[in-house]
């Protein structure tokens, strides 16, 4: 009777170890899938602001080139207006080249 205690003893070990594994390797994939799935949206939001700062690049040379005097001595004119003398102009420069949180 002895030896039967020890055998069903061993054979509830082996099923609690069995299942240890079986949780484990649960864990381990659905870690893995959601490991899979924050690349894939780091991938997305990476192209994303690849897109935005290409936009933020095209519109920053668009001031740039609207605010040249080049562009706005003939709408000064057309409105009539008298151009500003070089010391009336204030040039502002943003530090770091983005602009200031506001």
């Amino acid at each position: 009777m002895a030896a039967r205690k020890s055998r069903a003893k061993g054979r509830y070990w082996v099923a609690f170890w069995l299942a240890t594994f079986l949780a484990v390797a649960a864990v381990v994939l659905i870690r893995q899938q959601a490991g899979f799935d924050t690349a894939g949206r780091l991938r997305s939001l990476k192209a994303t602001r690849g897109v935005l700062e290409a936009q933020q690049a095209a519109l920053e040379r668009r001031i740039r080139v609207g605010s040249s005097a080049e562009a706005l001595a003939p709408k000064v004119a057309r409105l009539g207006l008298a151009p500003a003398a070089d010391t009336a102009s204030t040039i502002l420069k943003v530090v770091g080249g983005q602009a200031p949180d506001r």
